[in-house]
């Protein structure tokens, strides 16, 4: 299928858990708007179940989380597996926010595409994104 004919990447962008700054959400939100993207952004305060089933029902190819409260061992990986129970292993889930290097390897081991830490340039973000969705869809 040629790339014209193929729809732009769908990304939900979510905030898990209690944290409640979400500034640089929506600045990744803004810039793969830009970049093309249609962006979905779910606002704060979503539990997992809440995110998967948007990203279910946005028929999403990425979900990115933007965590600073510390839930992230505990959050992301929920949401990784909500999303393998309703049969979405092919969404990309990628994640942010101040997340300890430890913690993203053990991430990565569970099903985790990628984690951008604090100051990522969005269009590190955006190349990611477009690399890895390109690939699947291939």
């Amino acid at each position: 299928m040629s790339s014209a004919k193929q729809r732009p990447v769908r990304v939900l962008v979510a905030k898990p858990g209690l944290d409640g700054h979400d500034r640089g959400a929506k600045v990744v939100a803004a810039a793969l708007r830009d970049a093309g993207m249609e962006v979905i952004y779910t606002g704060l305060h979503q539990t997992p179940e809440m995110i998967a089933t948007a990203a279910v029902q946005e028929d999403v190819d990425v979900v990115g989380l933007s965590i600073l409260s510390g839930a992230h061992m505990t959050l992301i990986p929920r949401v990784r597996q909500l999303l393998r129970d309703e049969g979405r292993n092919d969404v990309l889930l990628i994640g942010g926010g101040i997340i300890p290097q430890e913690d993203v390897e053990a991430l990565e081991a569970q099903g985790v595409a990628k984690v951008f830490g604090p100051g990522t340039p969005t269009g590190d973000i955006i190349a990611y994104i477009t690399g890895a969705v390109d690939d699947r869809r291939r």
